[in-house]
């Protein structure tokens, strides 16, 4: 009996042991979004699959954009970050700062059809430590509910308080906010960024900012343009068209997207350099930069991949069955005064024109 009881202790003992080691080398990696719907489309489309495929825990934590913590943790030697969704202009100028792991094009999959991924990404629209990502629009939008009468229809339109009295949202950041304010005031969209190369277009733009800067209320996170629009805080607003989409769809809320001079923009997945998980975060941007991991995004929001291949995957939403091609930032109807980001002038500019605008802001 004793014997019989030693042996049921230590086997006891074995499985407790094989327990703990078990999760104590639980692989984790750690994502970082944009948080909101956006955040919870990212788990439907891609993490989840990912956990489901790996056994690999993908814990995703939001951010607001930004180089200042990835730079902490790198300079620091403390990298508690693994994966980032980043804006191009961003990844770009983490890439040329040393902060990111290079990314290889041949080392991600191929298309459905075998096109190579070094030849499915269009021309200029990724950094070399960037894969997969979205390219999403920055739009106008309004509460319906609030215009009984005449409703706006243009850019121009939200820089007209005469017509259409209210407070304006608007981002924090100069980032579109001087596209908008050029495009507003008459420069054509292939003029813009050879305008704000001047200093007479800089100040140009602010100018037009001027004239609705008493009405606006700034916002800094994606999640907070549609509440303000619910709340009638402001009658228009900047907002990202993923969750002005969102809030139509799935919350049935009363808002309309001017889709005139929208100003898109990509993003794409970097890996922070000094990961100690560098390898299963390869693993991960492998897998989300498929053509049909990239499409299935679109499945949840209306932000459309960045791989050509991808594009012909989009379908319907998941959650109400509607045809999500109208409600992409790429429908032929929805283009017809569209930007397409100057994201090399951005990452060469962007701290001039951020000290710039805290300066605007302050005054």
């Amino acid at each position: 009996m004793r014997i019989e009881g030693y042996s049921k202790a230590r086997v006891l003992l074995m499985l407790l042991f094989a327990i703990f080691s078990t999760a104590a080398g639980a692989q984790t990696l750690t994502l970082v979004s944009w948080g909101g719907s956006y955040a919870r489309s990212v788990e439907r489309a891609w993490v989840e699959p990912f956990m489901e495929e790996t056994g690999i825990t993908v814990r995703v934590e939001d951010y607001n954009g930004g180089l200042a913590q990835i730079r902490a943790q790198v300079e620091t030697g403390n990298v508690f970050w693994d994966v980032v969704d980043m804006s191009t202009p961003d990844a770009v100028r983490g890439c040329d700062e040393g902060m990111l792991e290079f990314i290889r094009l041949e080392d991600l999959p191929p298309a459905p059809d075998g096109t190579p991924a070094s030849e499915d990404f269009p021309p200029g629209s990724r950094s070399e430590c960037a894969g997969g990502g979205i390219v999403s629009s920055t739009i106008v939008a309004f509460n319906n509910e609030l215009f009984p009468g005449e409703k706006p229809s243009t850019l121009e339109d939200y820089f007209d308080l005469e017509k259409f009295p209210g407070r304006r949202g608007m981002r924090r950041v100069p980032v579109v906010n001087l596209e908008f304010a050029l495009m507003a005031d008459g420069v054509p969209l292939e003029r813009v960024y050879q305008t704000l190369d001047t200093d007479q277009g800089v100040a140009r733009a602010f100018a037009k900012l001027d004239t609705i800067k008493d009405q606006i209320v700034f916002w800094e996170a994606g999640a907070q343009p549609p509440q303000m629009l619910a709340d009638q805080e402001v009658v228009m607003t900047t907002a990202y068209n993923g969750r002005i989409f969102n809030a139509q769809i799935l919350e049935n809320q009363p808002f309309t997207i001017i889709w005139d001079g929208q100003v898109q923009e990509t993003s794409g997945l970097v890996i922070v350099l000094g990961t100690p998980r560098l390898e299963i975060a390869e693993q991960f941007l492998e897998f989300i930069s498929s053509s049909e991991s990239l499409a299935a995004i679109s499945k949840y929001i209306s932000y459309s991949p960045t791989r050509n291949s991808a594009n012909a995957l989009v379908s319907t939403h998941l959650d109400t069955g509607i045809d999500m091609a109208p409600h992409m930032p790429a429908a032929e109807q929805n283009m017809r005064r569209a930007l397409n980001s100057d994201w090399l002038w951005w990452a060469d500019n962007r701290d001039e024109m951020n000290e710039r605008f805290a300066v605007w802001l302050a005054r």
